[in-house]
This record gives C-alpha cells, structure tokens and sequence, in this order.
C-alpha cells in the first residue's frame, strides 16, 4: 500500500471520531459508514487499502458480478451433522461433524486412497478452529479433501457464523477474551469428541484459541491432542503489527483506533448501512489484505468477502480489543511433544509470517511451511499446499498410514518451502 493510500485511511478513521466527538447526526453517519468498511476489515484481517481500478468498473456492472459468483460458487456449501454446545456462560456454540465412511474393503475410494493410501484411518477426530470475522466454512477446500476420510469437527466460534451471540457480552458487558474462546472451544471438544485421539487445526483466531486451550487445559492437551497445526497465527505481540502501513499512517490508526471501534459498535445499526453503500471498496479491501496472488479465482474472492462482511460491526468491534492482550506465548511448551505444523503466507500483512517463526522457533521439531505467494486466507488461495501438509501431519502422528501428495481441491501450487 502507498503512503498515501494510508494517509487516506487514516484520515477516514479520525474523521469518524471527530463526528462521534461533534454528534452531528449526518455527518456521523457519512464517517461511520466509510470506518465501519475500513475498520471493519482492518480488525478481520484485511486492513486499509483498495486497488483503484475497481473504481473504474460501473457499479451496477461490479454488483451483477457479485450476485452472478454467489449463484455459481460452490464454496461453502458443505454441511454435516449439526450439533450444539454451550460455554462456561451459556452462549450457544454451533458445530458440525463429518463422519467416516464406512469400509469399502478393496473398493476405497479414489479420494481415501489419494490420500492415506487403501488402509482406513484410525479413529481420530481433527478439529477446525476458523479465524476472526469468519466461519467453519474458511476450511471448504479441506473440509471436502478430508470429508468421509477421517472424521471432523467444524464450529463456529461465539459471535461468528451460525453461533449464537456471546452472552457475556450482551448480557453482561465483558469483554471477549481468548481465554474464553479457549474454554468455549473446550466445551465443543465435550460434546462434539469427548473421547479419542484429538488433531487440532486453527487459522488466525483459531490458532490463538487452541494455545488458549492448552493454558487452561495442559492435561487434556498432554492425554488426548496427538498432533497439532497453527496456520497463518501467532502466539503474541500482535499490537506491533503495522498491516503494511508505513509508520506515520499505522501510528494514526493505533491512537484513535480503540475509541473508533468503541463508537462504532455503539452505531452498529448505520455502520452496517456504510458497509453496504460502500461494498465495492469492502471487496478491494478484503481481497488486498486476505490473498496475495493475482490469478484467485473470483469466486474464491466472493466467498471471503461474503463470510467477512457478514459479521456485525458491533462483533468486530468486540474482539478486537482481545488481540492487542494476546499473548499465550508460554502455553506452547504443551504442543512440544506431538507432530507440529506452522504455516503461513510470505505475504500475510495480517498476521505476519515471522509470528509463525517465531512459533516455531519454540517447537524445534515442528515443520514449518512457508508459502511465498500467500496472503492472510492461505487455505483458500492455496488450498492443495495446506491440504497436502495436512495429510502428511496426520500421517506423522500416525493417525493413518503413509499418506500421498493432495490433488484436485483447488489450484496447483509448488510454492510451498518447509524448513
């Protein structure tokens, strides 16, 4: 991004505190409306920034578009059997299992077999914990290698997706915490799996949940957790993350930054509005700060955009305090003797890659797998690299037998370089 395009979001942010200062009714909402697409994206991991030829393009033409990739994108659509658990604080968590399927002897199928080979799996359950501002369905692409090969649990975290809202928050005006989402995540595994090998898989938020796990819940990490990935995550010091801002621009929206969110959740109402007048800069933002590639398929866009402009402006603004005191750092040492893998993009502007090492750097016998054209929703642009790195964790956890090279669940890529 361009100093000046920073300078610009900047601007955009200060001016939505200066009308919530003033209280002038319309030119309040005027700034909601541009911070809440700015601010919005810039807490789900896609910042501030637009690539200016979409601005060229009509917007009855760009809407026609967007309706065209929902009809015909397939992403997403995935469902297995529902369930529900309920945290520590009554919020009701929404999950989803996929079964194995049944023994088919020499008849596997071709998707078993590319994958572990013609032996079935043992009976372990690999758990997906998705990011912030999105939902169960970020892990389409490994949802569908893995469907009917090994079971799964998918959920929605609290706020997110089909999970209801955080009762503690509506009801009781406390502050999310990823503390919390460690125990909510604990009361998913007790209903959805509460006996058996546990592989644990988490993106961004996902990742931060499960270290969160292991610090309230070593015991269950050291009896039951047989391999573990952190993907595009980070253990710490995520307040000095400067979301390819130059410094003027990222101190700027660091010092207003917290009482915007505040603001903004308090007008959520016409902040979703702004949103939705200002789409088409949404989608330029979320495609600048979720993938790094060029040739992603538009449909692949689309459903990013969809699950994070689906989440209210009142929950993005709740979470995002959560991140700046994130720090779990010392709940790593539980993942040290079990298979590892830590992934991320090259180019992830979110959660910078260097987070990764960091993780990595503390769990010497991890893998760590670098993917040089990736940004921040590297499971979706890339989804054969995680897809692959999957199989072969479970295959070193020895979950099943010698796995194989991933096929035919999205683009091809050799890009991916383990350390």
């Amino acid at each position: 991004m361009s100093e000046s395009s920073a300078e610009v979001v900047a601007e955009v942010v200060a001016s939505a505190a200066a009308a919530s200062a003033a209280g002038a009714a319309g030119s309040w909402r005027r700034a909601t409306g541009l911070a809440g697409a700015a601010i919005g994206v810039l807490a789900a991991g896609a910042a501030a920034g637009v690539a200016i030829e979409r601005m060229t393009v009509g917007r009855g033409m760009r809407r026609k578009a967007r309706l065209a990739l929902d009809a015909a994108g397939p992403y997403g659509t995935l469902r297995g059997t529902p369930g529900k658990a309920y945290a520590d604080d009554g919020t009701e968590l929404y999950y989803e299992v996929d079964e194995v399927e049944p023994d088919a002897g020499p008849n596997v199928s071709p998707r078993r077999r590319r994958l572990f080979g013609r032996k079935a799996p043992a009976p372990v359950t690999v758990v997906f914990c998705h990011g912030y501002c999105l939902s169960m369905d970020s892990w389409h692409f490994q949802r569908a290698a893995l469907r009917g090969v090994v079971r799964t649990v998918h959920w929605d975290q609290r706020s997110h997706g089909r999970s209801g809202r955080g009762v503690a928050q509506t009801r009781d005006r406390v502050p999310v915490t990823i503390d919390q989402l460690g125990r909510d995540l604990k009361a998913v595994l007790d209903a959805a799996a509460p006996d058996g090998p546990l592989v644990l898989v988490g993106h961004s938020m996902g990742g931060m949940t499960m270290m969160a796990l292991a610090a309230q819940f070593p015991e269950l990490i050291r009896d039951r957790v047989v391999a573990t990935a952190f993907v595009g995550t980070s253990s710490g010091r995520l307040g000095e993350v400067n979301f390819g801002l130059p410094v003027a621009g990222v101190n700027a929206v660091r010092r207003i930054l917290p009482g915007v969110l505040k603001a903004l959740g308090q007008q959520a109402e016409w902040v979703e509005k702004g949103r939705r007048a200002t789409a088409d800069l949404f989608a330029g933002i979320i495609k600048r700060y979720s993938f790094a590639g060029r040739d992603v398929d538009p449909a692949v866009e689309r459903f990013a955009e969809r699950m994070i402009e689906s989440t209210p402006i009142d929950v993005v603004a709740e979470f995002y305090p959560a991140f700046t005191d994130h720090d779990k750092t010392g709940a790593l040492v539980c993942f040290r003797d079990m298979p590892v893998l830590v992934l991320a993009g090259v180019q992830d502007l979110v959660t910078p890659s260097e987070h990764s090492e960091a993780i990595a750097d503390l769990l010497p016998d991890a893998e760590l797998v670098l993917v040089p054209d990736a940004g921040h929703l590297v499971m979706l642009e890339h989804p054969e690299v995680v897809t692959d790195r999957l199989a072969d964790l479970l295959t070193r956890a020895g979950a099943v037998p010698a796995g194989a090279t991933v096929s035919g669940y999205g683009s091809t890529s050799s890009t991916a370089q383990p350390r």
